[in-house]
């Protein structure tokens, strides 16, 4: 059973997602904030994490570019969710590190199909380039 870590500010999005991929297989543990998730991604070593860009203080963006940059948690792949659906965002959140990226509301179909494509890709095709510092 895959582990992953949901990255989400907003108490519905969490349960809502929790409860339909743990329908699916999958062990979700959940953060709250940017700091929380770059923390667990550090303490649980998931085997995904799905990251919502718009997070307040610490956005997305910035937790994953953490993630990627430290040695412990960059090969961890991201699929970065947000409400846009702009290539302008999908452009960043690959620049930043991520694997993928998906819009919200979810699909779950859609969303299912990118975790699979994440998880069973090798380390090092599913690596984005890193962040620039």
């Amino acid at each position: 059973m895959s582990r992953i870590l949901l990255v989400d500010d907003n108490e519905m999005n969490r349960d809502i997602l929790t409860r339909r991929l743990s329908r699916n297989g999958f062990t979700v543990s959940c953060a709250i904030d940017g700091p929380t998730g770059v923390r667990m991604a550090a303490e649980e070593q998931p085997d995904l994490i799905l990251m919502d860009v718009a997070l307040g203080d610490m956005d997305g963006w910035e937790a994953t570019q953490i993630i990627k940059t430290t040695p412990a948690t960059r090969d961890i792949p991201v699929i970065a969710l947000t409400a846009h659906a702009l290539a302008s965002d999908r452009d960043r959140s690959m620049k930043m590190g991520c694997a993928d990226s998906d819009t919200k509301p979810v699909d779950l179909a859609r969303l299912l199909e990118k975790n699979r494509t994440c998880l069973t890709a090798r380390p090092e095709d599913r690596k984005a380039p890193l962040p620039r510092t």
